[in-house]
């Protein structure tokens, strides 16, 4: 079942769903979703560099991306075909019973941003930053600004909570990310 607008404040207001920092509900809360904001740190592949990635190469994913910081006030351009990594603002602790589900934004689908190519579910026990897999489909660039509503979170509970949740997973890898990881395919 997904969470209405008045679940969700429910979970918020019991701190059985925790964002940092807190949510504006007027301007972020939907009828069943949350939007969270874009951070400032993005992750690009040195594409010009390296003529192609090998998943099995433990070191070779971390090197061929560099992190970039972009200023508040400026605008990072997503070239065409340009694929990216890219950090909410918000980070938000999932309790052991309720997974949550990475939306793109319409307004934004209509310029030809997709926030997510297949890691759309935040398992139960998530804790950490919301990382992006942005990507430009259209043929022109497109400006994201740091803090404009990027994404948006929806939340479905499980009909039992999970026996082993994210958190304490010996296999979670990105658990409280704070930056924008690159893949750590290569440890599996």
């Amino acid at each position: 079942m997904v969470l209405s607008d008045r679940d969700i404040k429910k979970a918020l207001k019991s701190k059985r769903v925790v964002f940092k920092p807190a949510l504006d509900l007027k301007s972020q809360l939907g009828s069943c979703s949350v939007d969270l904001r874009l951070g400032n740190s993005f992750r690009i592949f040195k594409h010009s560099k390296f003529p192609y990635i090998d998943p099995r190469d433990k070191k070779l994913a971390s090197d061929m991306m560099d992190e970039i910081v972009i200023p508040t006030n400026q605008p990072f351009i997503l070239q065409p075909g340009d694929f990216v990594l890219a950090t909410t603002i918000e980070s938000f602790t999932l309790p052991a019973d309720l997974l949550a589900r990475l939306e793109g934004r319409s307004s934004l689908g209509r310029l030809g941003i997709v926030v997510h190519s297949t890691a759309s579910i935040f398992e139960p026990g998530w804790d950490g930053v919301v990382v992006m897999e942005l990507g430009n489909l259209g043929r022109m660039p497109v400006a994201l600004y740091p803090g404009m509503r990027i994404c948006a979170l929806t939340f479905e509970e499980l009909t039992s909570a999970a026996e082993v949740p994210y958190s304490q997973k010996k296999t979670a890898k990105y658990i409280g990310q704070k930056t924008p990881l690159a893949s750590k395919i290569g440890e599996e």
